[in-house]
């Protein structure tokens, strides 16, 4: 068993999603009677777009990361549980023998539930992202003891997130532009119930006739209002709180403008792949119209990508770039807290996509759904950073100097996970049963009111599409 763990995670170092995901995407083409050269050219688009968005994500990062730490530290805040990141949650992840099982198993259950139509939602293609079930089992391997407990909680923590995906597939799909696709990331899906309960409520206060997205920016702001000069500005902008204490140096101001160009680039780069990646799934997309005049009854299926497609996306960056000074505000002044969020405040336009795809890329309510989320998420994390950082310290992750406790802003800050993790790790059957039941009425919700929920999100942003054209 140790050789098969060791020989697995030698192929999830040696390739990443731009090699799999166009593995998976061209024969399932070939099984839908997709020529080949059609089905080789749809693959690589998609492997283009993956690798384009990585690198574009991986250039930007280390440009923003250090504006960021900047701003923190000048808030002179002590706050005794540091994000260090998401490297040390995956350290933990990939720490136990039950994680790692949780690779063959869990890759094994995806497969098994899309291929027998219990669900329409093919994860495995995104197997890197299993990690993060993995993270949360091996904290209860470590603290109890019971592999079956642990394993236990890393499928239904699988079987929730399937549910919560195919009740945003569609809409996720349409809003991003990316055809039969959803991003299945735990970390951005374990946010649907809450956006789509939050856009609800605010639709109560009228949010929804708030004009504020980057097409009606566009048009009352002229060229300034362009994506590219968006980018621009509140690149500018960040740098400049990133260097209050520093605006008498030249390197400060450079800093500011290098910032502020590179999200601009950013916004202008990001569409343009999105537009490959995009193409890639149209072949599949005809071969299923297809079946469906031949007379076979199409399934409607997604294939899970990674959660990079959406970073770029105009709204999403904009509205994740403006909440990092926000939850560093509320992380201050926020009762209870203990969080200071640091290192993966950068990642906060991955987790946000959902909540921007529900509201149809409203930034009003965005920031206001991210900002009540996020503080949940604070709370969430002072509640389980002692136990993340007991098992954190046994699994070799240093702590940095200065720090009492460590976490991962952007993975811990997970209400649904942490109360599956406290129900599992009590070892409790009333709460364990709970957690089962709840999942079981999600289920059926999904099953039976799938269509009318999927109506009710059209409907919400055919009508938000109305206002904001008036």
């Amino acid at each position: 068993m140790d050789n098969v763990l060791g020989i697995l995670t030698k192929i999830m170092e040696a390739f990443g999603p731009s090699v799999v995901v166009p593995f998976v995407l061209f024969f399932i083409a070939l099984a839908l009677k997709v020529p080949v050269k059609k089905a080789f050219n749809s693959a690589l688009s998609a492997g283009i777009g993956l690798a384009g968005f990585n690198m574009i994500i991986t250039a930007f990062t280390p440009i923003v990361t250090p504006v960021v730490t900047r701003m923190v530290e000048d808030t002179g805040i002590n706050l005794r549980i540091l994000d260090v990141g998401w490297q040390a949650a995956s350290v933990v992840a990939y720490s136990t023998e039950v994680g790692m099982l949780f690779l063959i198993i869990g890759l094994a259950i995806q497969t098994v539930l899309f291929l027998t139509k219990f669900t329409n939602i093919f994860m495995p293609s995104d197997l890197w992202n299993n990690w993060q079930f993995m993270l949360w089992g091996s904290m209860v391997y470590l603290t109890t003891g019971n592999l079956w407990l642990a394993m236990g909680l890393m499928i239904l923590q699988n079987l929730y997130v399937l549910v919560f995906c195919e009740s945003i597939a569609k809409r996720w799909s349409k809003f991003y532009g990316y055809p039969r696709t959803v991003i299945v990331a735990p970390l951005m899906s374990c946010t649907v119930p809450y956006a789509i309960v939050m856009d609800k409520v605010l639709n109560l206060f009228k949010l929804d006739k708030v004009k504020l997205n980057p097409e009606y920016l566009e048009s009352k702001l002229g060229f300034l209002g362009e994506p590219a000069s968006l980018g621009f500005i509140l690149g500018v902008i960040l740098g400049f709180f990133g260097n209050l204490t520093r605006l008498g140096e030249l390197n400060a101001w450079g800093e500011m403008l290098i910032l502020g160009i590179s999200m601009a680039a950013v916004m202008s780069i990001f569409p343009k792949i999105a537009g490959i990646f995009a193409g890639a799934f149209s072949a599949i997309t005809d071969a299923s119209r297809k079946a469906t005049k031949s007379g076979n009854k199409e399934r409607v299926w997604y294939l899970g990508v990674n959660d990079a497609v959406g970073y770029g996306e105009p709204s999403t960056l904009l509205t994740g770039m403006l909440l990092i000074p926000i939850m560093l505000v509320i992380a201050i002044f926020l009762p209870g807290n203990q969080v200071l969020p640091m290192v993966d405040l950068i990642a906060i336009p991955y987790v946000i996509q959902m909540i921007m795809s529900v509201s149809k890329g409203n930034i009003a309510k965005g920031l206001i759904s991210g900002a009540i989320y996020f503080s949940i998420g604070l709370l969430t994390i002072t509640a389980v950073a002692p136990i993340f950082t007991e098992v954190a310290v046994e699994t070799g992750v240093s702590i940095p100097a200065g720090a009492m406790l460590i976490c991962s802003f952007a993975n811990m800050s997970n209400p649904i996970f942490a109360l599956l993790f406290f129900a599992f790790n009590s070892q409790s059957p009333l709460l364990i049963g709970i957690s089962v039941a709840v999942y079981l009425g999600l289920l059926f919700i999904t099953k039976t009111k799938k269509n009318q929920l999927e109506d009710y999100l059209e409907q919400a942003n055919v009508e938000a599409e109305a206002d904001t054209a008036v």
